[in-house]
């Protein structure tokens, strides 16, 4: 069901959808038909062997996810966890210092937009899923937590399982 305010139209296997926050296109496999009435899509199989039912379920969730984009966007949060970790916004680009010798900047892809509403947080978001996760990926694979300290660039709800470390160091070891 396609809320109020988005629009769908299917034309030679492209499907385009437009909303309050932006318009999204998707290339739909041959295989693959759409119906567009009474506000909404329906996903239709050409064939019916296992391939083609497969790519039934990955394109209901690509529309899906079409359509909650254009209609509330997607954004997820990344949290510097380290002394001395802090990220600044330069126009368009992110400035990160993660403890290297040198800062570490970052540009944004178009339809993704950054944020940094305190030092240690970086808010990415757009309406493209896929854009959106892959630009707060990227980031984080500048400095990934370690599994020592827990450092690192790590998603907000992200749990970071600790290692002991060695032995000596945590007094289990005695001379």
């Amino acid at each position: 069901m396609l809320p109020s305010g988005v629009s769908a139209e299917f034309k030679a296997g492209s499907l385009t959808i437009k909303g309050p926050k932006g318009e999204l296109n998707l290339t739909l496999r041959p295989e693959i038909d759409l119906k567009i009435a009474d506000n909404e899509i329906r996903v239709v199989c050409r064939d019916n062997n296992r391939f083609v039912r497969s790519l039934f379920g990955t394109s209901r969730a690509l529309i899906a996810n079409m359509v909650v984009g254009v209609t509330d966007g997607f954004s997820k949060t990344l949290k510097l966890v380290g002394t001395g970790y802090r990220v600044e916004k330069q126009g368009e680009k992110l400035v990160l210092s993660l403890g290297f010798s040198h800062p570490v900047e970052y540009i944004a892809v178009p339809g993704v937009s950054l944020e940094v509403p305190d030092k240690e947080t970086i808010v990415v978001s757009g309406s493209d899923k896929a854009k959106v996760g892959q630009a707060a990926a990227s980031i984080r694979d500048f400095h990934k937590p370690e599994p020592y300290k827990g450092k690192g660039i790590r998603y907000e709800n992200e749990q970071v399982r600790k290692k002991a470390g060695k032995a000596g160091k945590a007094g289990a070891a005695g001379a």
